[in-house]
């Protein structure tokens, strides 16, 4: 196992897009509210992800680094709790009689 930084950095960017969200079929970049929700949450978890990197290079401040991930943590509680609520809804519906 390649432990070395650069390889751990490669490892990371290969997965970096994971994150991104991606636009409707059809649709330009202005697609709605959804849209800009998770673009929103995507530039919240990399904020929170540039600032862990800042502070384990010693340049940002701890107290910075708690906020981040902070907001990073709850931008993912609400992102669970709304997939949550659209699973029920699609299963209310399924529930419904013919």
């Amino acid at each position: 196992m390649n432990l070395s930084p650069l390889a751990a950095a490669q490892a990371y960017a290969g997965t970096r897009a994971l994150t991104r969200p991606d636009p409707a079929p059809g649709a330009g970049p202005e697609t709605g509210p959804l849209a800009a929700a998770a673009t929103h949450f995507a530039a919240t978890l990399a904020r929170g992800e540039d600032t862990a990197r800042a502070v384990m290079a010693g340049r940002a401040d701890p107290h910075a680094l708690v906020q981040a991930l902070s907001e990073a943590e709850l931008a993912i509680e609400t992102a669970v709790t709304l997939r949550d609520r659209v699973v029920e809804a699609y299963q209310e519906i399924l529930r419904m009689p013919v």
